[in-house]
């Protein structure tokens, strides 16, 4: 997909693209782990008229790309080019991929630096991205990039022509259809959010969320966790895991699953509304106190 081919091109390319297959060993996928993680594949590069590509390399970035490179090393001993994987046993760098989740008074307070930021004259289709990231809990290349021809108003879905999971549906709520209908179309450009020069889309969303996310006080909170966010609301309102994967466009079950243990809020309002229930219909014999209970027990039991 997108995220796997821009890491072939940014960094298995560049470090070990000249090597033959059964060439690689144990010790270039350390070294390429190493150089990876250290920087030594970070550029900034244009792309297009417009477009950029910043490619920082880091710890997380040399882990999931040796990752990709195991992948593509399985595939080659299923088509019988190699014996063994030059991945297997290399200890990779912890992932780190926390999940964030902003609670209701988190997500209160971002709403509130986000109409400030407005009012103070902060990018518009900046805002409006992160908008649309809070409400549909797509990744941010996905709304960036989005095209008009993508926006199916009618029936209320984004469909994606290309998303790190390949083709993808993302349902529009009544936020993000406001957010779309308050978009202006270009005429010639078919970006929602095109950038001001050229043919390309905007891209400096990351810049102005570092500000957003200050005034709300929110400053360890990245631009993915929106998405984070996005499904533990789902969970909490009682959407079953399937349905988080099929919202959140998730091609591999266990995916979604890192959100498995969120659906202790809804079974704990369940049973509160239940125990509420309970409560209410055993009133009239609590006589508001356990000890009330008792006797009325003891009462019973006498009478037998």
């Amino acid at each position: 997909m997108a995220t796997d081919r821009g890491r072939i091109e940014r960094h298995i390319k560049p470090l070990i693209g000249r090597k033959k297959v059964q060439d690689v060993t144990k010790a270039d996928i350390k070294r390429f782990l190493q150089e990876v993680a250290q920087g030594k594949t970070a550029t900034d590069i244009k792309t297009g008229k417009r477009g950029r590509a910043i490619v920082r390399g880091g710890e997380g970035t040399a882990t999931r790309t040796v990752g990709l490179l195991g992948g593509i090393f399985a595939y080659a001993i299923d088509c019988g080019m190699i014996d063994t994987s030059p991945v297997l046993g290399v200890k990779r760098f912890a992932d780190k991929k926390g999940n964030r989740y902003l609670s209701q008074q988190e997500l209160a307070a971002l709403g509130a630096a986000l109409r400030e930021a407005e009012a103070g004259g902060e990018n518009t289709s900046a805002l409006a991205i992160l908008k649309l990231l809070i409400f549909t809990g797509a990744r941010k290349g996905e709304i960036e990039a989005l095209t008009w021809p993508e926006v199916d108003f009618e029936v209320g879905y984004l469909r994606l022509a290309d998303s790190k999971t390949g083709q993808k549906a993302i349902p529009l709520n009544a936020g993000a259809l406001q957010v779309l209908n308050d978009q202006r179309r270009p005429e010639v450009n078919d970006h929602v959010f095109p950038a001001y020069r050229g043919d390309g889309h905007y891209e400096g969303t990351p810049k102005v969320w570092r500000r957003v996310r200050s005034i709300a006080g929110l400053h360890d909170v990245r631009l993915h966790d929106l998405r984070h966010s996005f499904a533990s609301i789902a969970v909490s309102g009682g959407a079953s895991l399937p349905i988080i994967g099929a919202l959140l466009g998730h091609t591999n079950s266990s995916t979604t699953q890192r959100y498995a243990h969120l659906s202790d809020d809804p079974v704990r309002a369940a049973s509160e509304a239940v125990g509420n229930q309970i409560a209410a219909a055993i009133a009239p014999v609590r006589r508001n106190s356990i000890a009330g209970l008792t006797n009325v027990v003891s009462d019973r039991t006498r009478a037998r």
